[in-house]
């Protein structure tokens, strides 16, 4: 009598990851300014007229359907320089994540967020691994560019969207004057960074080792969601050898914690000198 033949697990079935993992993106107004020229121009502090602040962000969770993407502007502020509204709101999706995932984030929307937070009289929101898309794609490729709009364009289906209606500086000059046709336009803009951020990230995320969040979840995931592992060959390091995996999602690879190698087989080694 045959063996029934033994089901393969399915593929490219992504689930949502259990960690709660926030994709953001933050657009700041721009500091305006007296200067003498326009060129190579130093700004001492008395020649600032007005400082920057948030003027939109933008968030989803890692996973949900695009239909619930958050979003919140400046549009309607009595005061378009008091941001405290904005604040409050990203603040408590922070204070939410386990992990957050940003586009240069590192480097400016963090930092910026936590200038705000801290002259608006906020604490720091609760602790949170951050995920980088930019670090990752300058640490494990060479790409002509690292910024969002060149991989997006050549890794993703959801790019980058160029201004229409209002192109470079005029969309950031015009939300300024309070114009809603420009904010709506900012609104469209911010959300599609989000959501292509959101791709390029799930494009990436196999090869950066900082995407695994079992140990949040305490759970054997993938962190694109699957629980689908298939085994592979083993692989020896100075320490031991260890059984390896590959998620038959997105690929990811993942090695075993337990040692296949007896105790004192280092010991039978010699040490090059």
């Amino acid at each position: 009598m045959s063996k029934p033949k033994r089901k393969k697990s399915p593929r490219n079935i992504v689930q949502k990851p259990k960690a709660k993992v926030l994709v953001y993106d933050i657009e700041t107004a721009p500091l305006l300014s007296y200067t003498w020229g326009i060129w190579e121009q130093n700004v001492p502090l008395n020649m600032i007229q007005s400082d920057w602040y948030i003027l939109s962000w933008s968030a989803k969770w890692l996973g949900d359907p695009d239909s619930k993407i958050m979003y919140m502007d400046q549009r309607n502020a009595k005061d378009i320089e008091d941001d405290s509204k904005l604040l409050e709101g990203i603040w408590k999706l922070l204070d939410q994540a386990d992990v957050v995932i940003t586009q240069n984030g590192k480097s400016f929307d963090e930092k910026k967020l936590n200038a705000r937070f801290i002259l608006n009289g906020m604490g720091p929101p609760s602790s949170y691994e951050h995920i980088d898309t930019k670090r990752i794609a300058s640490r494990k490729f060479a790409f002509t560019s690292n910024k969002l709009e060149y991989l997006t364009e050549k890794l993703c289906t959801k790019k980058k969207m160029k201004h229409k209606k209002f192109p470079g500086f005029e969309l950031w000059k015009e939300c300024l004057k309070g114009n809603k046709e420009a904010f709506k336009e900012m609104e469209a803009y911010n959300k599609m960074d989000v959501l292509s951020l959101e791709e390029l990230y799930n494009k990436l995320q196999p090869w950066a080792k900082e995407a695994d969040f079992q140990h949040i979840t305490g759970e054997v995931q993938c962190a694109c969601g699957s629980r689908h592992f298939h085994k592979k060959d083993k692989k020896a390091t100075k320490s031991g050898l260890y059984q390896r995996y590959t998620c038959q999602s997105c690929g990811s690879t993942f090695r075993d914690k337990t040692n296949l190698r007896e105790k004192g087989f280092s010991k039978k080694l010699l040490v090059k000198e």
